[in-house]
Parts: structure tokens; sequence; C-alpha cells
């Protein structure tokens, strides 16, 4: 296990924009091989940006991780109501820094996110990842989080036929 690294988790302010944005190809890993990666990088980039550009909506935060002056590591957290009609905290995004994995940082910028629905008093906080995304899936299971749907998907059409 990699040592852990000397982080500091803060609110989300305007000047991390760029610092932050740098990071969202990270979000791609994990993505049915079969996906167009460059279209699935253009729709996370898209949705990376207006994640972080609502972290003054009431309801949403984001937090960064930093360590040594830069940005290692953010999530997004919002309030939504569930598909059962129930409030609750949804984290959209959760990245870290490629060859920082398995330093802490995840886990804390998730527990960050966790206070942040105590707060609310949100009676859970649910999340999506690949099902390829076998690390995030690891660090979700290991801080709590069970699996409770499961997305299926078949190709209609051959890949030279798109």
């Amino acid at each position: 296990m990699a040592p852990r690294l000397e982080i500091t988790v803060r609110p989300y302010r305007p000047g991390d924009r760029d610092r932050a944005i740098v990071l969202a190809p990270r979000l791609i890993e994990g993505t049915a091989p079969w996906r167009d990666r460059a279209g699935t990088l253009r729709a996370v980039e898209v949705a990376v940006r207006s994640a972080i550009d609502s972290f003054r909506v009431a309801g949403h935060a984001v937090f960064v991780a930093e360590a040594d002056a830069d940005i290692v590591g953010f999530v997004t957290v919002s309030e939504r109501i569930s598909f059962a009609g129930e409030r609750e905290a949804y984290v959209g995004w959760l990245v870290v820094r490629a060859g920082l994995e398995r330093r802490g940082i995840g886990s804390t910028l998730m527990a960050v996110a966790e206070h942040w629905a105590i707060d609310r008093r949100l009676p859970c906080i649910t999340l999506e990842t690949g099902a390829a995304n076998h690390a995030a899936r690891s660090l979700y299971q290991v801080l709590g989080y069970e699996e409770e749907d499961i997305r299926l998907t078949k190709r209609s059409l051959p890949q030279k036929a798109r």
C-alpha cells in the first residue's frame, strides 16, 4: 500500500476550475471498451464542468483535496430525490489524480461528502461507477457502500455500422 499523502480538503473555489477539470479524463477509466472514448471524454468533461460550476447552488457542494498546493482530487455532491421519492445525497463525481491512488485521498473526500450529507440529515448517500472500474468499486465496498442497481447495455448495431 502506498503511503498516505498529507492532504487538505476544502470547499471548491472558482480559481480551482482549470486545475480540477484537468482530472476529468480519469473518470472514463472503467468505461465499456466498445464505447467511443473520445465521445465519452467530451461528455464527462461537460458534465464535470456543470457539476463544479453548480457549487454555489443550494443543495450542491464541491470539495477539493490539495497536496503541495495543487489539486489532487475532488468530489461533487448534491441533494436529490431518489427513485423511491426519498431525499438523498448523490455523489456525482469523485476523482483522484493518476499515480496517487491508495493514499487516502478518495476515502477522505468521501468522508467529507458523507459529513455534508449528515449535516443535511439526508438518510443515505448514493453514487454510480462503471462496472469495470474495479478500483472504485473496491473503495466503495470498503467504505460500506452496497451495490443496489445494475444497468445492462446491448449494442444493437455492429461496431462498424454506427
